[in-house]
């Protein structure tokens, strides 16, 4: 018995999900209303309470697994050298591609702008403790440089996914690795 209510809860917090997901696709989130999402998922508003306090509450939850996937991901990773640089953040885009409709909606106009903030700080976070470390950057300069690193990897992957992700992941993991690693002296 207790199984089968696992997997209703597991079903009811999917469809919930993948409605709010579908309604932030057309409007903000502070024009999704609970009634508007119960009546896409074809849940009544009592379970929607069972699960989450209001709609942003909802919002939230998704992005927290979603942050936690990818700190659980980055984890499984130790960057050493360049070329391992280039695999984790081909791995990376693998990731934002096999879950880009979730990517797409959550970094446009419509998304959460702390999700683009938390997604910035958690690999802001993984950079200043990793890639500087062994690349020697100075502690003063290492929270301005993450910041310019991750925010320029956010935004080529946010027009990359702007434009239905018209180059494979490995071409913009390559140029991710490239911009960072070599700033704009590639151009000489």
């Amino acid at each position: 018995m207790s199984e089968k209510l696992d997997r209703r809860k597991k079903y009811t917090r999917k469809v919930l999900k993948e409605s709010l997901i579908s309604l932030l696709s057309e409007k903000p989130i502070s024009s999704v209303t609970v009634k508007e999402l119960c009546q896409l998922a074809d849940v009544n508003r009592s379970t929607f309470y069972t699960h989450y306090s209001d709609q942003y509450d909802l919002l939230e939850k998704i992005e927290e697994e979603i942050a936690d996937d990818l700190v659980k991901y980055l984890n499984s990773y130790e960057i050493t050298n360049e070329e391992q640089s280039l695999k984790i953040t081909l791995k990376l885009v693998e990731y934002i591609k096999d879950n880009h409709y979730m990517f797409q909606i959550l970094l446009n106009q419509n998304g959460d702008l702390m999700f683009e903030k938390r997604m910035m700080n958690i690999a802001r976070r993984f950079i200043m403790f990793n890639w500087m470390e062994e690349h020697n950057v100075e502690h003063h300069y290492s929270r301005y440089l993450s910041t310019f690193v991750v925010s320029g990897a956010i935004n080529v992957i946010k027009d990359w996914i702007e434009n239905d992700m018209d180059k494979s992941p490995k071409e913009i993991a390559e140029m991710i690795s490239k911009f960072t690693n070599e700033g704009l002296s590639f151009l000489n």
